[in-house]
């Protein structure tokens, strides 16, 4: 694990000089090593944290004559088998570490060679030969890759600049401007959808997409789509589906395993982290570590017991942490180590969490992702239900969504039943595309009118629907509503949120996270399952709780879903009530000048009253007046209260 970053184009003391200004502001995904090659026409920079080949991997690393030269944030799990290849082939080796793999592997196959990796990577590759750079992003965006084009030093064309993240990139474009489209988004979503950024010509790859830069051509090259994994199953019974299931899911957990140092597992009550268990422990003990709440009003969000279940049942080396962090010291660390406003609260324990098992190993495995693909959320059943609700006359379902508003107004905010039975009903006439939209972002919908600031809709160019669809629910190719909605998480919400927050969290801690649900190998597995098959039924991940059976206890696999949340709500009315009145003064507000004070006063005191459920929204707009406030500041020591059992 690494960050990276770089500059191609003309490569002066002035670019070597951002370069090293980039670099420090990488220490904490790479605090054993530094390196930084720079030729004519390049300067790649590297912090590693050691993992593979601790001694030898040095970064950057290069092929025998120095003709290509490569950084790589990630680990290739494959990287042994093609080393092995590639010396059959007459390539000599100086280390053990995947970056100089990919470095030999580019020599061989040039850009084709990204589709022989099996792993999470984003890296940047310099041909001295033909000068010119290759920046790639893995399939599902689980490491980051930002870059800008800006012009060159006195007219000598144009130059990309690259990072692992924003602040680091922005040393080299001070002149950055905030996007205030992004702004619109962020409060939208809760976070800023990719390929763009938070600004103005900033952007990330997207996942499964590479950058061919060099002698005057950029050129944009998808290596890979999501979509292009379904077919038709291959598998004659659900039976042979589960057994292939189960196969290529074990596969997967023993090949994230490959590491020189120490691997552990967040481990939750949950289904996904008890299934890596169930395939880790097979060889070998493992070192499991889970968080909880001392708070009385907080028992509802612990999960301690259920991690004590799965850590007897599978004798593991198992650490329980007591969260009793000063929320008010805690929020600006986690603000800052995302680099941009991001507003899941998960970040949160994700933080938190990551500091616990930091203390005892380097590498530690998540289940993010197996709720994309296996039907996760109460949403998709949501959306299955919405599909036969449409055959209502569209008439009477217009009637029963204005009359909608008046249900249950002190308790209509989607996070708890009756609220979704509100917002249920009160889209139910739009198109399912659209009422999946609304279920999932986060401006109250008496306000869409009214939520913005007049410099604000001036901003805008085109005005602001926080309703407006995403083209990529109806291009996914199936006819099943569920099958199209975790189609669209899988290339939205997964890399721009989860995968966003786990990398970032993980790596404020210098922790390298690894995610075996979002393995390539797996997915195209999970995909050529039948949508009829994998999402049956009205219970989250049917499929995969049989096919877990006899694996996992059956107290985890009949509990019901619970998310890595946090007690955010009462925070608000207690811990963080005066930093939130503090932050979102009419005073910040109007100085900001991206909603409207009478917005603001509406949801404190909605929230205040326990007439509604406000935490996300009001939590969105701390965490940006954090981020204005942190943003210019030096990265500070991570410092949190934990008491451990």
């Amino acid at each position: 694990m690494c960050g990276i970053c770089g500059i191609v184009g003309a490569v002066g003391p002035r670019e070597e000089a951002q370069v090293s200004r980039m670099l420090r502001r990488l220490v904490h995904r790479g605090p054993d090593e530094q390196g930084l090659h720079r030729e004519s026409g390049v300067a790649l920079g590297a912090r590693r944290l050691r993992v593979i080949d601790p001694l030898g991997g040095r970064q950057p690393a290069r092929n025998e004559d120095g003709s290509v030269w490569a950084v790589l944030n990630g680990e290739i799990y494959n990287h042994q088998a093609l080393r092995q290849e590639l010396m059959d082939r007459g390539h000599r080796f100086t280390s053990r570490c995947d970056t100089e793999v990919l470095a030999h592997l580019y020599e061989q196959e040039g850009i084709d060679g990204i589709s022989r990796l099996r792993g999470m990577f984003a890296f940047a590759i310099w041909d001295r030969e033909r000068e010119e750079a290759l920046l790639a992003r893995d399939r599902l965006g689980i490491k980051p890759l930002y870059y800008a084009i800006r012009p060159g030093t006195e007219g000598a064309g144009t130059e990309v600049v690259f990072s692992s993240e924003l602040p680091s990139l922005l040393e080299a474009l001070p002149d950055a401007r905030i996007r205030p489209q992004a702004i619109a988004d962020y409060l939208t979503a809760l976070y800023v959808p990719g390929p763009d950024t938070l600004y103005e010509g900033v952007y990330q790859l997207r996942p499964g997409e590479a950058l061919r830069v060099g002698r005057g051509r950029i050129e944009a090259i998808r290596y890979y789509r999501v979509e292009d994994n379904l077919s038709s199953s291959p598998w004659s019974t659900a039976e042979e589906a589960k057994e292939q299931f189960v196969e290529t899911f074990r596969d997967t957990v023993h090949t994230h395993l490959v590491s020189d140092v120490p691997v552990g597992l967040f481990l939750s009550g949950g289904m996904d982290s008890a299934a890596v268990l169930a395939m880790m422990q097979e060889r070998g003990l493992v070192k499991t570590f889970t968080i909880g709440y001392e708070h009385p009003a907080d028992q509802s969000y612990n999960e301690l017991a259920q991690a004590r279940l799965l850590a007897a049942h599978f004798g593991t080396d198992h650490t329980e942490a007591i969260l009793q962090p000063d929320i008010r010291a805690l929020l600006p660390r986690v603000v800052e180590g995302m680099g941009e406003p991001f507003a899941d609260s998960s970040a949160i324990p994700t933080y938190l969490l990551s500091e616990v098992a930091r203390r005892s190993v380097t590498v530690a495995l998540s289940g993010i992702g197996g709720d994309e693909l296996f039907g996760g959320y109460p949403r998709y059943l949501g959306l299955r239900l919405a599909s036969s609700y449409q055959t209502l006359p569209r008439a009477m379902r217009a009637w029963l969504a204005a009359s909608a508003s008046g249900i249950c107004r002190e308790r209509g905010t989607g996070r708890d039943h009756i609220g979704r039975v509100k917002r249920f009903v009160e889209h139910g006439h739009r198109s399912l595309a659209e009422q999946y939209r609304r279920w999932t972002t986060f401006i109250p919908a008496e306000w869409e009118g009214g939520v913005w600031s007049e410099a604000m809709k001036a901003a805008l160019p085109h005005g602001y629907s926080p309703g407006q669809p995403s083209p990529l629910f109806d291009r996914w190719p199936s006819d099943n509503p569920m099958d199209r909605a975790m189609g669209l998480d899988l290339q939205t919400y997964l890399p721009d949120d989860l995968l966003r927050m786990g990398d970032r969290m993980s790596m404020a801690h210098s922790l390298e996270l690894r995610v075996p649900f979002c393995d390539h190998l797996l997915l195209a597995c999970a995909l050529r399952i039948s949508p009829s098959l994998r999402l049956s039924g009205w219970q989250l991940k049917g499929f995969m709780r049989s096919a877990l059976r006899g694996l996992v206890p059956a107290a985890i696999l009949d509990g019901p879903k619970q998310g890595f949340m946090i007690p955010l709500a009462r925070w608000l009315r207690e811990d963080l009530r005066e930093m939130a009145q503090d932050l979102l003064s009419d005073a910040a507000i109007r100085r900001r000048g991206y909603v409207t004070p009478q917005y603001v006063r509406w949801l404190m005191e909605e929230h205040r009253s326990g007439r509604r459920n406000c935490a996300d929204q009001l939590y969105a707009l701390m965490v940006l007046e954090l981020w204005h406030e942190r943003a210019a500041q030096p990265a500070a020591e991570p410092a949190v209260a934990v008491e451990a059992l």
